[in-house]
């Protein structure tokens, strides 16, 4: 469970570096554990992790300056109302404001019957971590890490719906070796007590640090997979975690080679594959542009692990200032530095493998399982590549598409090179094609259901494929999933894109392409009656022979809706 350290580090100023805010306690009741501070962020944040501690992330000095305004004030102030806390020089918040807030879960009350208390081993903003060992039950003689988390800090119903969420995702993710385990959770007047597995080899902060504030490749590349391997899984399930730091990994061992185990699900979500959030939840260092922007998915955790592996190579923040509305402002307006020590000594394949999942464009971020088919990542030991559920998403998108967008995306396919076919063989051979090698919609929906938990009843993700694996649809063999399956945003984001895109012109030419009229294209691509067809798509279409011109054609490949096509 999450072991943090909370205290200051004097020479450096208060760096908030935690997007969620601070809440005041109600200090009325007598604790049951002696050594818990019932606030854990006293006297104006002056113990908060927010002031970066001995054994914090190190620091990030940017040399230039950042424009006003800042983001950050709206931002802390619908946090504060999502949880109903104050400013630090404010009153707490009386508790008549909490009349009418069903603080009941429904979880067993026998907690402290089972379990003897250990000591604090962290706390965080809402709660504190302590060891435990259960003394009757399953569990007998079993050392475990409980998760406090106090029932006076539930202020508002939003605060209370988060609490049974993480309790929901954490019962429901099962059956992954970098998970930490969940056991139980149990409740009784004052606190919520979540019975997790106890982690004892320390933070990956801590080894960062300990290996004087970097990793070499190789190491770097053992942490890299079993994050890939665990938030991809999540992701699978629908879960996005929104908050992934090194603080959130912990080791199972004092080992060097022991299991990394990811941590703290106390903002993570349920999404659908389609769906954006716009909640703004996660700590300022890792959080994604898009988050900043208010619509996000799955591809916002992507964005925190490449400023994990950012970390991890060279020993400091990719986006870095004095304050949270500085950090901010860096994270949506300044690119990261690949020129100082030690960047220029990596890999060429280290570099790029960060550069995509930092990438401010959300949709040509690299996914998980996209990632872990990285060359960077190839020939390392243990890694699997799973399935990934936005190509369910393209298929889609694909099957809905016009034959004259499906012969544009045939022609792209034909131009990727071996390892961008990697993954895209490897996502193909998951949904078990047949002894002819076609698949059918049906082998999306079985190949889903294999690597099913509970959680994908709450986010819906079983739902969203049972509708895909309805569409009607010949069986496709490799060469037209491939097309079906492939990201025009990613491709778009490679150093390569201008010799793809004129190269499957070229195919698409002697192929695919045909005389239209503006009105039969506009048809095609589903435009409504009252776009102006012959404003808008006037550059698509070769005056000389009315074929489909090159820019109609890289604009067909995006699918564009009539929405961006009138802004086009």
């Amino acid at each position: 469970m999450e072991t943090r350290n909370l205290q200051n580090q004097t020479e450096n100023p208060a760096i908030p570096c935690s997007i969620e805010p601070a809440v005041n306690s109600d200090t009325t009741k007598p604790s049951k554990f002696p050594f818990y501070s019932p606030s854990p962020l006293p006297n104006a944040f002056k113990n908060s992790p927010a002031n970066s501690s001995v054994i914090s992330t190190p620091l990030r000095i940017f040399k230039r300056p950042f424009p006003p305004p800042s983001p950050a004030k709206h931002i802390r102030a619908l946090l504060a109302r999502r949880h109903g806390s104050v400013k630090p020089n404010e009153a707490a918040i009386p508790e008549d404001n909490e009349l009418g807030l069903n603080k009941s879960f429904g979880f067993s009350k026998q907690f402290l019957t089972k379990y003897e208390i250990g000591e604090e081993i962290g706390h965080g903003h809402f709660g504190f971590t302590c060891s435990a060992k259960a003394n009757k039950g399953e569990l007998k003689g079993q050392e475990v890490a409980v998760k406090v988390i106090p029932k006076s800090k539930m202020m508002t119903a939003i605060a209370i719906e988060d609490v049974r969420r993480e309790v929901r995702i954490l019962s429901s993710l099962a059956g992954h070796k970098n998970l930490a385990q969940f056991y139980e959770a149990y409740e009784d007047e004052d606190n919520v007590y979540i019975v997790m597995e106890l982690c004892k080899g320390g933070e990956l902060l801590d080894r960062i640090l300990s290996r004087g504030g970097k990793y070499s490749e190789e190491d770097a590349k053992v942490v890299m997979v079993q994050i890939l391997s665990v938030i991809s899984f999540c992701h699978l399930q629908g879960v996005v975690h929104r908050d992934l730091k090194p603080e959130n990994f912990l080791f199972s061992t004092k080992d060097e080679k022991s299991t990394l185990k990811v941590i703290d699900f106390g903002l993570s979500d349920f999404v659908q594959p389609d769906e954006r959030m716009d909640d703004i939840v996660g700590s300022a260092f890792y959080v994604a542009p898009e988050v900043l922007h208010r619509s996000y998915g799955t591809e916002a955790d992507m964005w925190s692990i490449g400023v994990i592996a950012y970390i991890l190579l060279c020993g400091s923040r990719p986006f870095w200032a004095r304050t949270e509305s500085g950090i901010f402002r860096a994270v949506l307006k300044t690119e990261p530095s690949f020129e100082e020590a030690p960047w220029p000594s990596l890999s060429s394949d280290a570099k790029d493998f960060v550069k995509k999942l930092l990438n401010k464009d959300y949709r040509r971020r690299m996914t998980a399982s996209q990632a872990l088919c990285h060359p960077w990542l190839h020939g390392c030991h243990d890694v699997k590549i799973p399935l990934d559920i936005p190509v369910f998403t393209l298929v889609k998108a694909y099957i809905c598409s016009s034959s004259l967008r499906r012969a544009a995306l045939g022609a792209l396919s034909r131009t990727l090179t071996s390892s961008q076919l990697f993954y895209l063989q490897e996502q193909f051979t998951l949904l078990g094609p047949n002894k002819t090698g076609h698949i059918s919609m049906y082998n999306f929906k079985m190949a889903l259901m294999k690597n099913s938990t509970d959680a994908m009843q709450d986010s819906r993700v079983l739902d969203y494929v049972n509708m895909v694996s309805s569409l009607q649809c010949r069986k496709l063999d490799f060469q037209e999933f491939s097309a079906a399956a492939i990201s025009v945003h990613q491709l778009e984001g490679m150093d390569s894109w201008e010799q793809h895109a004129r190269r499957a012109y070229e195919l698409f030419e002697k192929e695919g392409n045909r005389q239209i009229v503006i009105e039969e294209l506009a048809s095609e691509l589903g435009l409504s009656p009252n776009v102006p067809v012959h404003v808008v798509l006037q550059d698509w279409i070769r005056h000389s022979d009315g074929k489909l011109s090159f820019l109609g054609f890289v604009r067909l490949l995006h699918g564009l809706s009539s929405r961006s096509i009138a802004k086009a």
